[in-house]
């Protein structure tokens, strides 16, 4: 079926109304918090607090995260909405919390960045397939149903999921694989030739891959609390990381008839570790159970699931560095705090851990590991249904999504230099040929999408 791919005024607008609308509610509802106001030169004395106190750099971990994207080749959609998840990420987490104004601080934009990571794992698997404006109101609605998903986790069950393989990975990787499915293409083939990679996009995919590994263990340990529990967290991914980086190398070589190495398990498996290792990063996981960890996930990860079995077209492989290593995380982060004692932590040691004071006052390691699992199934719940619904909205037919044929081609939505070895049928019919027929068989561009390559933590 042929789409009226022109997005001339549709696109624009929306992006201006969502940017004035992100304005208003800054405007209306966000202030700067203690420690990033003026007024705290004036109250500090008398708080009795130092300037290392309000040090950023001291309190919160350097991350990045975000500029992993470029190596991926997302394209058009992911650039045009990540502000707006990120903003969006402010908003959501504000207006949950019960006064009329709150604080702006760098804890608050690091949640925004962890709802932003959840925004582009979903991204992974439908890219190629979607418009612009699908991928932002993909993301409008998504970035609501994370705030609401982690307000639950984290405030009514009192889970804790530091490194966020719970709300991050498994929510965001199982809500965007609900949405491919729903906009399940039959006829994918005639473009899917696109999707490959080549030695460019594998090489530059590479480099962001190499960031996220270096990275990753500030990105499980910058909400723990300051002390043992980031420092176990540092540890615990390092750990996880190594060990999954060469079971994943063993794993692809005895995939390969002739032992050689496959480059997409190597951008994908090898940080299936830090993600499995995000929910009990913090917690007395031990280095050896942080190795078995990595180790299972590097077994599990360069696996195919879902396309062959279950018809879900996951363009970057989101399943295998998301979703399964995400579900091993919950259910990890379920048993290590189940099995919590006295004599791993100390009395101190648990009530500190696990917050066991106040209305968890009573709890004891089995009811947080009961609690843990409560989470993981919320969190699948959430994604799977909210998926649904999200996917059945983005099928209307007047977001300008690109025909099957014209899948993962850029020049759909993108600005070509003139002399681009690519086959655009355009879809608009006014611009169509009557006469001469148009080739129906793709030909590869210079720099196609890469068919799974590493997605932000």
């Amino acid at each position: 079926m042929a789409w009226n791919t022109n997005l001339r005024w549709r696109l624009p607008l929306t992006c201006l109304l969502l940017q004035v609308a992100m304005v208003i509610l800054f405007g209306v509802f966000v202030r700067y918090d203690f420690d990033a106001d003026a007024h705290w030169w004036t109250d500090r004395k008398h708080k009795n607090s130092s300037d290392v106190e309000n040090e950023f750099y001291y309190r919160y971990p350097s991350k990045s995260r975000r500029l992993q994207a470029l190596p991926r080749h997302i394209r058009a959609g992911p650039h045009l909405a990540k502000g707006s998840a990120q903003i969006q990420g402010f908003q959501c987490h504000f207006l949950l919390l019960p006064s009329f104004t709150t604080g702006l601080s760098p804890h608050s934009l690091i949640n925004a960045d962890f709802c932003v990571a959840s925004v582009c794992v979903a991204f992974g698997a439908v890219l190629g397939k979607v418009s612009p404006i699908q991928l932002l109101m993909m993301t409008f609605f998504q970035v609501t149903l994370f705030a609401v998903n982690e307000f639950i986790l984290l405030n009514l069950l009192k889970v804790k999921d530091a490194g966020g393989s719970m709300t991050i990975h498994t929510f965001g990787a199982y809500f965007g694989l609900t949405v491919t499915r729903i906009l399940y293409r039959r006829n994918l083939e005639q473009s899917k030739e696109r999707q490959s990679s080549v030695y460019q996009s594998d090489l530059f995919a590479m480099i962001g891959t190499l960031f996220l590994w270096m990275y990753w263990p500030s990105f499980n340990s910058a909400i723990s609390y300051h002390g043992d529990s980031q420092h176990r967290a540092a540890i615990n991914t390092y750990c996880s990381l190594a060990a999954c980086v060469l079971t994943s190398v063993a794993i692809s070589s005895a995939l390969h008839k002739k032992g050689k190495l496959d480059m997409v398990h190597i951008q994908n498996a090898t940080l299936a570790g830090g993600v499995a290792v995000g929910t009990a990063a913090e917690m007395m996981l031990m280095p050896y159970g942080a190795l078995i960890v990595g180790f299972v996930c590097g077994i599990i990860s360069p696996w195919p699931f879902l396309e062959s079995r279950l018809h879900i077209q996951d363009t970057c492989g989101i399943n295998n560095l998301h979703g399964i290593p995400g579900i091993i995380g919950g259910i990890v982060g379920a048993v290590t705090a189940a099995s919590a004692s006295l004599e791993v932590y100390g009395r101190e040691g648990l009530v500190h851990s696990f917050d066991f004071q106040g209305s968890k006052g009573d709890w004891t390691a089995r009811t947080q590991g009961k609690f843990q699992i409560y989470g993981l199934l919320v969190t699948l719940a959430m994604a799977l249904m909210g998926g649904i619904i999200v996917g059945l909205i983005l099928r209307l037919p007047f977001w300008g999504q690109p025909s099957d044929e014209n899948c993962f081609e850029d020049a759909v939505y993108w600005e070509m230099p003139e002399g681009n070895n690519t086959v655009y049928i355009p879809e608009d019919p006014t611009f169509k040929s009557s006469g001469a027929s148009v080739p129906s068989v793709p030909m590869v561009s210079p720099l196609p999408m890469a068919s799974s390559v590493p997605l932000v933590p």
